[in-house]
């Protein structure tokens, strides 16, 4: 008897939604050219930690900064509250994300540079790190992950069927650095299970 996968799924204390097991999702830079970090009305969530780790990487990428994404950055700091009172990082012009940085014409995160290179301990919001999954904390403890579906990402929902690669699998890094090794390991044991059951 095949079993259909339920659409909310509780692990270790999370609810997550099963598309994140059964969507596919692999990034192309290559088509979409990082176009995630300049489309949008809002910029990327951020936590009062992160902000705090940002400012202390802020003289660091400061120079790869557009002059611009700097004028925003002096009037209204490294991030502001959204329309839902959450906090999110400064953007230019209604939509670019003032940390974009540009190497011919693909967008890139200047924070994430700066930390690959070694010169920085931050490397950028655990929010970016996550897409095309999204947090939603409903307060008491208990957090939402939803995967989020965006018109800018068909490039890597193609990539990511014709690789068999489920959003939770390429997400392996970010997940764990939010959650912890074991809980992913759950993750993965709970994915392997639904869809072997599924079949």
């Amino acid at each position: 008897m095949v079993n259909e996968i339920p659409p909310i799924l509780e692990i270790g204390g999370i609810l997550i939604s099963s598309e994140i097991i059964t969507e596919c999702f692999c990034c192309d830079y290559e088509k979409c050219k990082g176009i995630c970090c300049v489309e949008g009305s809002d910029g990327a969530p951020v936590t009062l930690d992160e902000i705090a780790g940002i400012e202390d990487a802020l003289d660091t990428v400061w120079p790869m900064l557009s002059a611009s994404a700097q004028s925003v950055i002096d009037k209204q700091g490294v991030a502001y509250a959204d329309r839902d009172g959450d906090m999110v990082t400064s953007i230019v012009r209604g939509k670019d994300c003032v940390f974009t940085c540009y190497d011919g014409d693909n967008c890139l995160c200047a924070l994430e540079k700066a930390y690959r290179n070694g010169k920085t301990q931050f490397c950028k919001p655990i929010s970016c790190a996550l897409y095309p999954i999204r947090e939603k904390n409903f307060g008491n403890g208990l957090i939402g992950l939803n995967y989020h579906r965006w018109t800018v990402c068909k490039d890597a929902v193609e990539k990511g069927k014709a690789l068999g690669l489920p959003v939770y699998q390429f997400l392996k890094e970010p997940l764990i650095r939010r959650f912890g090794e074991a809980w992913y390991q759950e993750l993965c044991e709970v994915a392997e299970q639904l869809t072997a059951n599924s079949k």
